[in-house]
């Protein structure tokens, strides 16, 4: 069995393809399926996330209260931990003025909420 495809075919799929997936990227979108969050990359040694840290909260960047002792994200008291908080606050509060997750590489943008036992990392559309 052998399929041809004639030229009103191909006009065809070249014309509804685009437009189908378009929809379906619009679709998706403003069902909000694509929730990102800003997250301290792992391989990155504590030094070079310290300073990216410090960056983040000074002059109100990213709000980095909720990171100080008895506060519901200090623990894991780490710098990795912390950071991420940091990255991920300046992020949402951001995004949408085109700033990046990039943090000197330092950061990278994940689809799994990072949230953990009573800190929860804000997710803003």
């Amino acid at each position: 069995m052998s399929y041809s495809t004639s030229r009103s075919d191909l006009l065809i799929m070249r014309t509804l393809l685009p437009a189908l997936l378009l929809l379906v990227i619009t679709t998706q979108r403003s069902s909000g399926q694509f929730a990102d969050w800003c997250i301290a990359d792992e391989q990155v040694p504590d030094d070079v996330l310290q300073e990216a840290l410090d960056w983040a909260c000074a002059e109100n960047r990213a709000d980095c209260s909720k990171i100080r002792e008895n506060q519901p994200c200090y623990l894991p008291n780490t710098v990795r931990d912390h950071a991420s908080y940091a990255f991920n606050d300046y992020y949402q509060k951001f995004k949408h003025k085109r700033a990046t997750c990039y943090f000197n590489s330092a950061a990278f943008i994940t689809a799994i909420d990072p949230s953990h036992d009573s800190c929860k990392f804000e997710y803003l559309r």
